[in-house]
């Protein structure tokens, strides 16, 4: 690449960030209530970007191979135990993601 595609890429990517940041803003006022279904999706997308990662996470895991899949499963024990304990979903992936590195550099 580049400098100007570089350039260009980083400008594009500020821009698209940016969009995505203010257009709620600037779509929905603070005069008016906020619309039934956003609200709806703010209460069901947290859960089902959840499930995603976790589907994600899992998709390439051989339980017949290697560590038949220990430190997945370990670490899938961590992250709902944070989540019960504390209910903060950052601290749930960063600690289960955090304890998956350590199974797998330290262990198996």
């Amino acid at each position: 690449m580049t400098v100007t595609q570089q350039i260009l890429t980083i400008g594009l990517c500020v821009l698209g960030t940016m969009s995505t940041r203010f257009l709620p803003f600037l779509v929905f006022s603070s005069k008016k209530p906020t619309p039934k279904y956003i609200q709806y999706l703010g209460k069901a997308l947290p859960a089902a970007i959840f499930g995603m990662l976790v589907v994600y996470c899992l998709k390439n895991v051989n339980v017949l191979a290697g560590s038949h899949g220990l430190p997945e499963l370990i670490s899938i024990l961590v992250v709902v135990a944070l989540h019960l304990w504390k209910r903060q979903m950052l601290l749930s992936i960063a600690g289960g993601t955090v304890c998956y590195m350590l199974l797998v550099q330290l262990v198996f």
